[in-house]
């Protein structure tokens, strides 16, 4: 019992340890906070003896890190731009009417290097510029484009 009591600190450090290495495989940054925590219970242990001092001040700091620190990390490394895959990314894509559309007779479009089976609202002549609204299965719903976007900077093959 006397190793323990000299060497409180090599509890808490093994504590954090574990605690970050579980943190790997979950990826939810409360593991994180917790062992932030044990690392302020392990500096505690630098300074007095009383293992319940060392108990509190850990607390403390992980109740502080889970409700400061947390919340703004989670936001930070979990939040981005959302990436469109699959079909979704060609949304907002530029095309060209390579067989005429009607309301109702589908055409074609040439979009992204591809034929597409293409559908829209108002007739649609060959050689017109479109953009894609959505996809829907294998046909891809489009509308003329009105003014050309300052970011198309590539021509339409």
């Amino acid at each position: 019992m006397d190793w323990w009591g000299e060497n409180l600190w090599a509890a808490w450090l093994g504590s954090a340890g574990l605690l970050f290495i579980a943190e790997m495989f979950s990826l939810d940054l409360f593991l994180a906070m917790l062992a932030v925590g044990a690392l302020a219970g392990m500096g505690t242990s630098f300074l007095t003896d009383s293992f319940a001092l060392q108990a509190v001040v850990a607390s403390l700091v992980s109740i502080a890190m889970l409700a400061v620190v947390r919340p703004s990390l989670a936001k930070r490394l979990h939040g981005g731009p959302e990436i469109a895959l699959g079909n979704d990314r060609l949304v907002g894509l530029p095309a060209v009417v390579t067989e005429s559309i009607t309301a109702l007779h589908p055409g074609r479009v040439r979009l992204d290097g591809e034929i597409w089976t293409a559908s829209a609202d108002a007739p649609l002549e060959v050689g017109e510029h479109v953009e894609v609204v959505k996809i829907q299965g294998a046909t891809a719903h489009v509308r003329a484009r009105s003014l050309p976007n300052a970011h198309d900077e590539k021509e339409i093959p």
